[in-house]
């Protein structure tokens, strides 16, 4: 794994990290997060993959994550997803 960009936000508490990964398939996120967690050396649910992106007939792919200082930090920060309710269901 080569780091490209490392930066830190401080006023988020977080690290902006894009990174090469030489891997024979794509990895899924999990796969990213664990190999971003294993390289930081921080828990593998402080983190956000963003992106995990490839280009045809490479065996690299550019990973872009976010790594927070705790899981605390990424719920303060990281958007939510919505609840979708189901068709004819009573408020």
């Amino acid at each position: 794994m080569n780091t490209i960009k490392d930066n830190k936000n401080t006023l988020l508490k977080r690290r902006e990290i894009k990174a090469i990964v030489q891997a024979p398939s794509n990895p899924s996120f999990e796969k990213a997060s664990e190999l971003i967690a294993h390289h930081t050396k921080s828990s593998s649910e402080a983190i956000v993959i963003n992106n995990v992106r490839g280009k045809f007939g490479r065996d690299t792919f550019l990973i872009d994550a976010f790594v927070y200082g705790s899981k605390e930090d990424k719920e303060k920060v990281e958007q939510k997803p919505r609840v979708k309710k189901a068709p004819g269901a009573a408020a």
